[in-house]
């Protein structure tokens, strides 16, 4: 009976024995079929098994670990080095699925730069904008990093305002563009192709599409009587183009200021940061209107308390038309009064210019005001008539220091002389009679 059991005993051990060896086998041809499977170039995922200065070990699963080089990882930076750990996952580059002695060679940093030329096509692809610090220049434009890949934007695609800030006297010097250097860009891929080692980016183009999508929302939340903050970009006759952070606004050139102002350059400059007076949004026809002096004091407001009329002023002609001259007061250069062609002269006038020139200082007499249409009347063949003259002479006594000779108490003085001597010749006269 022994002998009987024995024979299955023997039987089973051989099958085992069998199974044994066809598994060991297939497990062998796995490990052989998968490292020929391997492919150069291929990017694997894997476990680091050993660190050292000169080499890094990567399980990937295959018949036998991989090796990194010494010479790989001397291409990659101190950091990313420092930044490699035992059993961390990590993505590898198949360099030869086995060399000589058979083993497999794996590049760590083959494999950053594939998925760093990857995550530039998905950009690309995707139109994201990027926002990326300017590292470095040449005369063509400047160079961008987009992980350890180098990136360059051209002079053309850099935005206007880059383009007026760094605007050179020689437009050949290879450091026009150092003064971005440190600066960070808003940046779209428009050209990626690892094969040239290509990589080119557009700041005009991501410029472009975020102001589009902040004009959206600013003329949605833009207000009558709100103030912002914005950037002198253009100049124009009638006025200056501030922008608000992705939409323009017109300050129109009677908004600049409450003086007068002949063109927007004798208040602002292009690439000036101004604060402005939201006056209208035109949301139908996409216009917002701004102003400079609505954040400035009104001279009008209190205009009835510093001048009433008959008092004598001071005034430079600024301007000159068929019906009149107008006048800004020394001093007071915010507030320009008309001077009628009827107030000019005595005798008749055809044309102001006859009696006056622009840029001319004058004594003029105050015969108007209205603080709410914003006008004053003045007069200059009424600054010299006896009806006045009795009150000036006291306004000029009344005075607690006497000023310097000037136009105004030259007139005056001339005045009350002529007045005086007509005076007593008329006494001399009727002694005569």
């Amino acid at each position: 009976m022994p002998a009987e059991w024995s024979t299955p005993e023997q039987g089973t051990s051989t099958d085992s024995s069998v199974h044994q060896g066809t598994d060991s086998m297939a497990d062998m041809l796995e490990q052989y079929l998968s490292c020929q499977r391997l492919q150069r170039g291929q990017i694997v995922p894997g476990v680091v098994v050993h660190v050292s200065p000169n080499e890094v070990i990567v399980d990937i699963g295959a018949k036998c670990e991989g090796t990194v080089p010494e010479e790989d990882l001397e291409r990659m930076s101190s950091a990313d080095r420092d930044a490699i750990r035992l059993g961390e996952e990590v993505l590898v580059c198949v360099v030869d699925s086995e060399d000589s002695n058979g083993n497999i060679i794996l590049s760590l940093s083959r494999a950053q730069t594939a998925r760093e030329w990857r995550e530039a096509q998905r950009l690309l692809e995707s139109q994201e904008i990027t926002e990326r610090r300017v590292t470095g220049c040449n005369k063509g434009g400047v160079i961008v990093q987009i992980g350890h890949l180098r990136g360059f934007v051209p002079g053309s695609q850099l935005g206007a305002a880059h383009l007026t800030d760094q605007a050179p006297t020689n437009p050949d010097s290879d450091d026009r563009w150092a003064g971005l250097i440190g600066e960070t860009l808003q940046l779209k891929l428009i050209e990626v192709d690892p094969k040239r080692n290509r990589l080119i980016l557009s700041e005009r183009a991501a410029v472009r599409d975020w102001r589009k999508s902040q004009h959206e929302k600013l003329l949605g939340e833009l207000t009558e009587g709100e103030v912002r903050q914005g950037r002198v970009i253009n100049l124009a006759d009638f006025g200056a183009f501030v922008d608000l952070g992705g939409m323009d606004g017109l300050v129109h050139l009677s908004e600049l200021s409450w003086k007068r102002v002949a063109h927007p350059r004798e208040v602002v400059e292009v690439g000036q940061q101004v604060e402005v007076y939201v006056l209208g949004v035109d949301r139908e026809r996409q216009r917002v209107a701004l102003s400079l002096k609505r954040l400035q004091p009104d001279p009008w407001a209190s205009i009835e308390e510093r001048y009433q009329e008959g008092q004598l002023v001071e005034g430079v002609i600024t301007r000159l038309t068929k019906w009149g001259a107008f006048a800004s007061i020394v001093g007071d250069e915010a507030v320009e009064g008309l001077i009628h062609v009827s107030e000019l002269d005595e005798g008749p006038v055809i044309h102001p210019r006859d009696v006056i020139q622009p840029g001319q200082v004058v004594t003029l007499r105050v015969i108007g005001v209205d603080r709410t249409r914003h006008r004053m009347a003045l007069s200059l063949k009424q600054a010299a008539q006896g009806e006045y003259l009795e009150r000036d002479w006291k306004a000029m006594l009344a005075a607690e220091q006497p000023e310097p000779a000037s136009s105004l108490s030259a007139a005056l003085s001339e005045t009350l002389g002529r007045a005086e001597n007509e005076g007593l010749a008329n006494a001399d006269g009727q002694e005569v009679l």
